[in-house]
């Protein structure tokens, strides 16, 4: 396997600062310095790795409220689950019924992939994954 390691993965988001405070606020990320690109976004870092948000106030073909864990998305990796899903909940997230709330988590304990993962959208309807995979 050639030595290769995930950089970045670059997101598209309408409202820039609505979606830099979703990932600091979501996810603890930092804003990193970004060179002065054409277009606008921010960097933000992830113990080591980046994602890119890129203003892009068309948005995307998404048009799905609903999560869609086929749907493209990225994932998170963390050693404790439970510590990040509790920390959603605090943040106001959580599992209702109303598939298309953007607050609501999908969350799967035990699922077919034999370890935890959770899903959830950011502003723009991009779907999030957490995972506790080993």
């Amino acid at each position: 396997m050639l030595d290769l390691r995930l950089h970045h993965v670059s997101i598209v988001v309408t409202d820039l600062e609505r979606s830099v405070a979703f990932y600091q606020k979501a996810f603890g990320l930092e804003r990193l310095p970004r060179p002065p690109f054409r277009t606008q976004g921010a960097w933000l870092d992830c113990h080591g790795q980046q994602i890119h948000l890129i203003l892009y106030p068309q948005g995307t073909y998404r048009a799905n409220e609903a999560i869609d864990n086929n749907d493209v998305h990225f994932s998170f990796h963390t050693r404790d689950f439970y510590a990040i899903l509790d920390h959603l909940l605090a943040q106001g997230f959580h599992e209702g019924p109303d598939a298309n709330d953007p607050m609501r988590l999908y969350v799967l304990r035990d699922g077919p992939a034999g370890f935890p993962q959770l899903y959830l959208r950011d502003p723009d309807r991009n779907v999030v994954e957490v995972n506790g995979a080993p």
